[in-house]
């Protein structure tokens, strides 16, 4: 009998999503059986862990919010289950050490997004630091009558001749500042996994070393994360959400901050602490904000103090959020599970090693 797949979200492929277009072919072919939960919101948790249950699945193509692959659903799934692939980079919503001690396989599909993650990384960075987000909602709020011009009216502070410092010096992380590069910054200090380490240029992926250097730009390791918050006007944060990168934007970190400094996040929410962030931007010790992702998404109502406060752009988790990159994922994905069930001629987009 062909292997069973669980999809826990539509993949149109009428819609340009080229992982629904595989996993129909390889269906039409008879090379699997893709079983698919069918609205368009988060897989409800008893239909997953009863169809699990039935001891047949073989590979779970997951999404990332609202999902959570834990004890219970791999218990429930038994020994027939060879793989789980996320359709997302991040993978925080996933046991690793439950599917390790499984040895079932795990995809995530991280080079699919990292042009539209740097994408907004450099839009958050430039409505945040000149106030654009301000600026819109005066104009929604019908106040922009109300403000006539003055020499000082909404300025905010250019990105020229700035120091920017990337928190996450992978893909996303180099690529976003390859975007920034442009803008005419002075230096920028990075920080890999090794705290203190210079990027081997093996690593280097997109050559953004060379062309900061033929721009004039310094660009080197920063001695601490002290450092990055000390001497950054722009931070940028790219990193994964571990244990050691939990709450590392906390009070202790914004309390050396450039008042004039803005912070923006496109990795994940958890890594800075909301209350320390909102706390630092009331008091003026902080300039601004620019976020991607927040601790507690998509439960966010109007007045989150995320959302009140003016000096903080606040976007719904939208870093993929392109035709282009979500198709990608969406390929991806499907490729990583059709490789770990087994079915020939497809191989492997990412898979994490534990």
């Amino acid at each position: 009998m062909a292997p069973k797949i669980i999809l826990t979200r539509p993949l149109p492929a009428e819609k340009g999503l080229e992982g629904g277009a595989l996993l129909d072919q390889a269906e039409r072919a008879g090379l699997v059986r893709v079983v698919r939960w069918t609205k368009d919101e988060p897989v409800d948790r008893k239909w997953l862990l009863e169809e699990l249950g039935k001891g047949d699945t073989d590979g779970l193509l997951c999404m990332h919010n609202g999902e959570k692959i834990d004890e219970e659903l791999l218990e429930a799934a038994g020994s027939s289950l060879k793989v789980v692939s996320t359709m997302s980079a991040g993978y925080d919503h996933v046991d690793v050490s439950a599917l390790k001690k499984r040895n079932i396989r795990f995809g995530t599909t991280p080079d699919a997004l990292t042009d539209a993650t740097a994408d907004i990384g450099a839009m958050l960075a430039l409505m945040a630091t000149r106030r654009a987000g301000e600026g819109i909602r005066a104009v929604l709020d019908g106040k922009w009558p109300e403000m006539p011009w003055n020499p000082l009216l909404l300025c905010g502070h250019g990105l020229q001749n700035t120091t920017v410092g990337v928190i996450g010096f992978g893909k996303i992380g180099q690529t976003t500042l390859k975007r920034l590069l442009g803008f005419g910054i002075k230096r920028c200090l990075y920080s890999t996994s090794r705290v203190g380490a210079p990027l081997d240029s093996s690593r280097d992926y997109f050559k953004t070393l060379p062309l900061a250097d033929y721009l004039g730009i310094e660009v080197r390791p920063a001695e601490s994360y002290d450092e990055i918050a000390r001497e950054s006007d722009l931070v940028v944060l790219c990193c994964p959400l571990t244990p050691q990168t939990k709450h590392l934007v906390d009070a202790e970190f914004l309390s050396k901050v450039k008042p004039t400094a803005c912070v923006v996040n496109t990795a994940r929410g958890p890594v800075i602490d909301t209350d320390a962030l909102v706390a630092a931007i009331r008091e003026g010790r902080l300039a601004s904000a620019g976020l991607d992702v927040v601790t507690g998404e998509p439960d966010i109502p109007a007045d989150h103090p995320l959302v009140k406060e003016e000096r903080i752009v606040l976007v719904p988790h939208i870093g993929s959020a392109t035709i282009q990159a979500r198709s990608g994922m969406s390929r991806d994905a499907a490729r990583n599970c059709l490789a770990g069930v087994g079915v020939e001629g497809f191989e492997w987009a990412n898979e994490v090693t534990f």
